[in-house]
């Protein structure tokens, strides 16, 4: 009769220090989810404050000749076409550059890649690119694309530049997108006599395209505001003429002497204008940074809002 009591004391025992434990986790989560929830506020304050000023600062520049002026030396007249129109070229060449590759990249690594040391090296290689500082990429093109292949300072240079740079983001979403699809969605096809390449791009693109499409979008974002390797190629700080159109009238209606001319993007101009004593440039900055902010913005609202969309109409 003791030992059943003792029995059922000990049961009580450890009922008690198993809710005090819960009790204490559930405490513990609670806190920690309060931190969290107080940093992230801090951050989105502390942006939408530096936007906001922006804003307010530029305010007066934002219309439609700020958009379609050349620079100028009166800040009044300056404005930011041969700004933006690089910049869209060079995303233009980046995205091709970066793109196909990357993913094509990620599949392989995948997909298809034998599991063993060396494609074990290569992975971690390309997690480390991704944290590379921008910089780097910068000398690396400098000494590879202007020099060596004798590409100059260019359009061209300055894509495969932010291609290089955002080639492994792209490679490392890719896979994670991949990553993400059930197993049993493969062992089904393969049930059904479907061959790998079927498989591959039948299901797994098909259901990883949502994931793969924001990697992308988030990297040319971050290319769109980069500014540290585009200085080092020698990009322009001050340009008063438009690159030659890629698009003609006459067959084979193609130009490509856009891609050997010389650019400035956005965050170049920025700079510049910055650098000037007078407080009407800073004006002019302030309002380019406000389009680039917006414009990123917009990209990775975009990114979001296609992988909802993408993945509530798939259906697993």
């Amino acid at each position: 009769m003791a030992i059943k009591t003792d029995m059922k004391v000990s049961a009580i025992q450890n009922l008690a220090e198993v809710r005090a434990m819960i009790k204490r986790h559930k405490a513990n989560d609670y806190i920690f989810a309060i931190i969290g929830l107080i940093a992230l506020m801090l951050g989105l304050l502390t942006l939408l404050t530096l936007f906001v000023d922006l804003l307010y600062d530029g305010s007066s520049r934002f219309n439609l000749q700020f958009l379609s002026d050349f620079p100028s030396r009166r800040a009044e007249h300056a404005g930011l076409l041969s700004a933006w129109v690089g910049s869209a070229l060079v995303m233009t060449v980046t995205f091709i550059a970066a793109v196909p590759m990357g993913v094509a990249a990620g599949l392989y690594l995948e997909e298809y890649a034998p599991k063993n040391w060396f494609s074990d090296l290569i992975e971690i290689n390309v997690s480390n690119l991704a944290g590379v500082p921008s910089i780097v990429y910068g000398l690396l093109a400098l000494g590879l694309f202007v020099y060596a292949l004798g590409f100059g300072q260019s359009i061209l240079t300055a894509g495969l530049t932010l291609g290089l740079l955002i080639l492994p983001i792209v490679i490392v979403s890719t896979r994670e997108a991949i990553r993400a699809i059930p197993v049993a969605i493969r062992e089904a096809a393969y049930a059904v006599g479907a061959t790998k390449w079927q498989v591959v791009y039948d299901h797994v693109l098909k259901y990883s395209y949502g994931g793969i499409l924001t990697g992308i979008i988030i990297g040319m974002a971050r290319a769109l505001g980069e500014t540290a390797p585009i200085i080092t190629i020698g990009a322009l700080t001050f340009i008063a003429f438009l690159p030659p159109s890629p698009v003609t009238l006459e067959p084979p209606f193609l130009n490509f002497e856009w891609l050997s001319s010389g650019f400035t993007v956005m965050p170049i101009q920025m700079f510049n204008w910055l650098s000037r004593p007078d407080h009407a440039f800073h004006v002019n900055a302030a309002a380019t940074g406000a389009i680039i902010i917006l414009v990123t913005l917009l990209m990775n609202g975009t990114a979001i809002y296609l992988r909802y969309k993408i993945r509530k109409n798939i259906k697993w």
